[in-house]
């Protein structure tokens, strides 16, 4: 018996070989009707045989394109139409409807195969690309996705190209960024310094001509899917110590990109979930502990045991690497945290001075696009930076939201809009303290809200008044403001990403985040949902010498704990930081905490982490944020099982909703007397590490009894030490807690944005 249906299938469904495999799969069936591609996903009538048709939509959701990801299949039956054949439409336009985009991908390994083939007529062309890989993303000025709205729309293709392009058959069928030498963009090696700036180097072969300089210790700015990488060779301690010279970044870790996966595991030890990861079609920089073996210069990861890896993803850092047979840095091209450039004369005008030569080509990139930085947690990815290969693909809501944009926080910014059940986290912007930074967000926050068709009414931002996102979402006239404590969108982020409702525990320990007393906080456990939270219980408070200057140098919150706990007799403890203080700093110091001048009090987990990192000489002076506890973690001696006591105080007897507080005195004591014993410092470390796990236990079992909850939510920062995260989650499940952490979105400030716009949707009031 014959019918007909229409079917609207939505997802990331374009830009993904979807419509060719529907019109495989529709005349493998004998199927006539009409497949395109529209605004509001892909529609598709078909007409044929009900047994064809039944084998059809069993096909459609068993077996897609492998890049594709289906969200919802809507049929609907309609009368015959006779069609005679099955064929596909133009794109179709709708207003207001939006579709979800793909994110860039790496090249996969039908077209690795043509790009070393040497009878292919695209033999070592660095842009080859199909329905199944290349760029997305970074290309697309508007939707549909049709090549007239990416970047590739100035490059008209060859007949050959064409043939493919207009071929179902064919895996080339509407790849938009479908090109080959003849018709395709096109790479330059450029010189840089006094006496070559922006002069074209003439050579048959750029990427030959590349390796040279490489191998000599140059540095060469290289661009890529989404910016300029600066490249060195991993290898040469010189050709590393002058990149961190020039970028001005003197420890912070970097990237390194190796040419396959045997040659990772010379460098690293990787496990199969590892290598999963690492070979996966989004290649992020997976963190990988480091073999003592490896001959990866030490100053690409200071003081770290891990080394961020990642495997090439374009077919240009294939060409390269395997020809070259070199394991490169390849960090991204920028100074410090300003966005990654990412347009030729920009990058000659910002990395002139850092690189020695510039690999440009003539695709424009229509937006920036850092990589992915994640690690594996328990078997299980966790992301550290959410870039390349995952935005824009969003997180899904287990609610309808509202239309609401939530402007993230100042550190690793992120912005999020909300639509239906969605939530578009945006790429990493990075921090907000710049003007740069603020036109990358801007710009990007135009992109998302055109692809998506999104008109926010409401936005949400942080409670501090000085940030750059909290200034540019009171600068919006006529919007409802939403004010978002900082720790409650960290909770409500984690929530939400596992599609939890209702009240939590939330541990939210970080650096910094504004209280709504007006203190800073960072060491919280809360009680919360998404529609309000109660402060549980925190950290002890203790001052903060010299304001931000104690958060860039630990030395001064160490001081802070000393002087706190053992006043003038400090000075008599036998441990050697007390010997490295100037007497000119004590002086400006102890006046700060005297008279109360610039030291705000803080209950920062993370500034505990600083000071007791700076107590054991491992890092006194941090040159980015978190360095100090990075190092502590690194030392910790994994087998020691011994702790620091602590007190849980409770100050509810006057006021019921006073928060317990945990006094870390006994801690910061007992870290003092290990030192004064000449214990080691990886002991040291450990034990503390440990009372951390303890104390958070403690407090979420005394919670548990009193508020009959027992699910436990982590986020913040300092879950990003995979020694405290693992332990505390064994921890905390093995006390038959039910235990929720990140997956989605970075447990650090990359995922607030998430908890912003969650928090919004819920809100009673807002003000304007």
């Amino acid at each position: 018996m014959a019918k007909r249906l229409q079917l609207v299938i939505k997802g990331v469904v374009q830009g993904v070989g979807f419509r060719p495999f529907i019109y495989q799969l529709a005349h493998h069936h004998n199927l006539a009707g009409w497949v395109l591609n529209s605004t509001k996903g892909v529609v598709i009538e078909i007409e044929g045989e009900e047994t064809g048709i039944e084998a059809f939509l069993e096909k459609v959701e068993a077996e897609p394109p492998p890049l594709a990801k289906i969200e919802s299949i809507e049929t609907k039956s309609l009368p015959l139409a006779g069609y005679s054949s099955f064929f596909i439409k133009h794109s179709a336009e709708e207003e207001e409807q939006f579709l979800l985009i793909s994110p860039d991908i790496s090249i996969c390994e039908e077209c690795l195969l043509e790009l070393f083939d040497p009878t292919d007529r695209r033999y070592r062309y660095p842009f080859i690309n199909c329905t199944n890989c290349g760029p997305r993303f970074t290309i697309i000025e508007d939707i549909p996705y049709d090549r007239p709205k990416t970047t590739m729309g100035i490059f008209k293709m060859c007949p050959e190209c064409q043939a493919e392009y207009d071929d179902p058959t064919n895996r080339r069928f509407h790849a938009q960024p479908n090109a080959c030498p003849e018709c395709g963009p096109k790479l330059t090696l450029v010189g840089s310094g006094e006496s070559r700036v922006g002069s074209v180097i003439r050579c048959e072969d750029p990427i030959t001509e590349t390796i040279k300089p490489l191998k000599e210790g140059e540095i060469v700015a290289i661009k890529g899917l989404g910016g300029f990488h600066l490249a060195c060779d991993a290898e040469n301690d010189r050709a590393v110590i002058e990149l961190r010279r020039r970028k001005r970044r003197p420890d912070k870790p970097l990237a390194v990109m190796i040419h396959d996966i045997d040659e990772v595991k010379r460098h690293c030890f990787v496990s199969l979930e590892e290598e999963r990861v690492l070979k996966s079609p989004q290649r992020p920089i997976v963190l990988l502990l480091k073999k003592p073996e490896s001959t990866i210069s030490p100053g690409v990861a200071p003081n770290n045991k891990y080394l961020g890896v990642m495997l090439p993803y374009t077919p240009l850092h294939y060409i390269l690497l395997r020809e070259s047979k070199m394991a490169l840095v390849m960090t991204s091209g920028n100074i410090s945290e300003e966005p990654i450039a990412m347009e030729n004369e920009e990058a000659l005008q910002r990395l002139g001075h850092i690189a020695d030569y510039f690999l440009k080509h003539d695709r424009e990139i229509y937006s920036r696009y850092d990589d992915s930085v994640v690690r594996l947690t328990g078997g299980e990815m966790t992301l550290i930076r959410r870039a390349r290969s995952f935005a824009p693909f969003p997180i899904q809501l287990p609610f309808k939201a509202q239309e609401i944009l939530a402007v993230g926080p100042e550190l690793k910014n992120t912005f999020c809009l909300t639509k239906e059940n969605y939530a578009f986290v945006s790429q990493h912007i990075g921090d907000m303290e710049n003007l740069e930074t603020l036109e990358h967000f801007e710009t990007t926050l135009n992109l998302y809200v055109k692809l998506f068709r999104i008109k926010h009414k409401m936005v949400a931002h942080d409670l501090h008044p000085e940030y750059l996102s909290t200034k540019f979402a009171k600068s919006l006239k006529g919007i409802p403001l939403v004010e978002v404590q900082h720790h409650h969108a960290h909770i409500a982020s984690c929530t939400a990403e596992n599609g939890v409702e209702g009240r939590v525990i939330g541990l939210s320990y970080d650096g910094t985040g504004y209280g709504s007393d007006g203190t800073i906080w960072g060491g919280e456990i809360l009680i919360a949902d998404w529609r309000g939270f109660r402060r549980a219980a925190h950290l002890r408070y203790f001052p903060m010498p010299g304001g931000e200057a104690a958060i860039k140098r630990p030395y001064r919150m160490a001081f802070s704990y000393l002087y706190s706990l053992f006043g003038e007799d400090y000075e008599k403890l036998k441990i050697d930081f007390v010997g490295s203080l100037r007497k000119d700093e004590v002086k400006i110091m102890k006046n700060q905490l005297d008279k109360n001048l610039n030291s705000p009090i803080t209950s920062s987990c993370g500034r505990l982490f600083d000071a007791v990192s700076a107590l054991l000489g491992v890092r006194s002076v941090i040159d980015y944020e978190g360095q100090a506890a990075v190092e502590l973690e690194m030392m910790a001696d994994q087998d020691v099982k011994e702790c620091y006591p602590f007190e849980i105080q409770d100050s509810r007897l006057p006021t019921p909703d006073s928060p317990l507080v945990i006094d870390t005195e006994a801690i910061v004591r007992g870290v003092v007397k290990d030192l004064e014993k000449g214990t080691s410092s990886s002991v040291i470390s450990a034990k503390f590490h440990n009372s951390v796990v303890n104390f958070s236990t403690e407090i979420c079992e005394r919670l548990r009894e009193e508020e009959k909850l027992n699910r436990v939510a982590l986020s913040g920062g300092v879950f990003q030490n995979l020694y405290l995260l693992t332990k505390l989650t064994r921890k905390l499940r093995e006390a038959g807690f039910d235990v929720l952490t990140h997956k989605k979105v970075p447990a650090n400030d990359g995922g607030i944005s998430l908890g912003q716009a969650v928090i919004a949707n819920f809100a009673t009031k807002s003000t304007t």
